[in-house]
């Protein structure tokens, strides 16, 4: 298993229910900007130090709904930009789960999440399903992610991938 497979650990960050992605990407954030500037507006609603107190490799937990409202790419692509290394909810609406995804970031649907608290240290494995709160002990289970996926991830995400299978040589 190569490492982009391997089980990530991270620090958590959670959140309630019906997170969507106009909190993830507000509207001034993305218009006429670059992302590296609109990622810094990620949640600014929501948690103001957010953007700014994220670190590489930590992990997004939310409950029910997570990306619902608008299909905003920028959502995804500015938690992934923030460091966030694996994104964990109850339930995800269909089109920012995808996103996700396509953009190298692993989501898992975890019933459980509820379980975890902020700052807590979890390792996640996305291809076994589990999520284990290395804080206190206690593993959950999530839905595992085809291995198809995961290579896909590994990747870069979707463009990277098509791009790696459809050049020669690459």
């Amino acid at each position: 298993m190569s490492a982009e497979k391997e089980p990530i650990e991270g620090r958590a960050w959670v959140f309630g229910d019906n997170i969507d992605t106009d909190q993830l990407a507000p509207v001034p954030s993305y218009m006429n900007k670059e992302p590296e500037e609109g990622c810094k507006m990620c949640l600014q609603a929501v948690d103001p130090d957010f953007a700014a107190s994220v670190g590489k490799g930590d992990v997004f937990v939310a409950g029910n709904n997570l990306g619902i409202g608008s299909s905003r790419e920028q959502a995804p692509q500015y938690l992934k930009m923030l460091g966030i290394r694996a994104v964990l909810a109850k339930s995800f609406a269909r089109i920012f789960y995808r996103n996700t995804l396509n953009y190298g970031l692993p989501a898992l649907v975890c019933a459980e999440a509820g379980r975890i608290n902020p700052g807590d240290e979890v390792r996640v494995d996305p291809l076994a399903g589990t999520v284990e709160n290395l804080t206190t002990g206690e593993t959950l289970e999530a839905e595992p992610l085809p291995e198809h996926l995961l290579t896909m991830i590994a990747d870069g995400g979707l463009l990277a991938h098509l791009e790696k299978k459809l050049t020669p040589g690459k």
